[in-house]
């Protein structure tokens, strides 16, 4: 049978990955891939919760992080495009166009 811890353990590997992959790389899609994956991370947290406590709350902040997870990879991807076409680059020490 699994039981939440199983969930906590899934949840914990799966943003430890995406923070080593966030402070590791530095391409910026691989970094935004690993968002996603510690955004996942706590999807799986707040759904496994729910369950556990009988409450549909876990599920409906589930749904607030999917929405906002698509919004910043739309902004994002924007903002990566538009880089791209000026520095022909998408590595993220070549990103200094916001400083002084």
């Amino acid at each position: 049978m699994i039981t939440p811890t199983h969930y906590m353990m899934l949840s914990t590997a799966l943003f430890a990955i995406g923070v080593i992959g966030v402070i590791t790389r530095r391409n910026i899609i691989v970094i935004f891939m690993s968002i996603e994956l510690m955004l996942n991370a706590v999807n799986i947290n707040l759904i496994a919760f729910s369950y556990q406590l009988q409450d549909g709350i876990g599920q409906v902040f589930a749904i607030f992080v999917i929405a906002v997870a698509a919004a910043e990879a739309a902004v994002g991807l924007g903002i990566i495009l538009a880089f791209y076409r000026n520095k022909e680059t998408i590595n993220i020490d070549e990103m200094n166009v916001m400083r002084w």
